[in-house]
């Protein structure tokens, strides 16, 4: 768990700042999500975005999608001390508290409030054989 200070700063993990800075001299670029937002590798996120609007050229959901990512998306760089700036609409969108869970899934990296995270993986697990059916049937599995 990590705090977010008064100025809107928190500190990332070594192992996750580490990695960011491997895999671009790019600054990461933060965006909102469902409950809680997205720390996406540079040139990761420039992927995600093609993707997302070359579907949502066509699709009217798709374009609302795009919409609330792509327009929320800010350039995140780490400073000298391992912190990123949360802007504060980025901040008020996810709830994010004092304490923040840093998750790493994926390629990206989730910053989710730590009591909205808990309540999360709750549910998830509560439901965990109907999930793992879906994703097994999606996956072809």
């Amino acid at each position: 768990m990590h705090t977010i200070d008064a100025k809107n700063r928190m500190s990332l993990p070594a192992g996750f700042r580490q990695e960011l800075q491997r895999r671009s001299d790019q600054p990461a670029i933060l965006t909102n999500a469902h409950e809680c937002l997205n720390l996406f590798p540079y040139e990761d996120w420039l992927d995600f975005e093609e993707r997302i609007v070359g579907i949502a050229s066509v699709d009217p959901e798709a374009q609302a999608f795009a919409r609330m990512v792509i327009s929320g998306a800010t350039p995140c760089p780490v400073d000298k001390q391992g912190r990123i700036l949360v802007p504060p609409y980025l901040r008020d969108h996810a709830g994010l508290s004092r304490e923040v869970t840093v998750a790493g899934v994926g390629p990206k990296i989730e910053l989710w409030d730590t009591a909205r995270f808990d309540a999360n993986l709750a549910q998830t697990n509560a439901r965990y054989d109907e999930t793992a059916r879906s994703v097994a049937a999606k996956l072809g599995t």
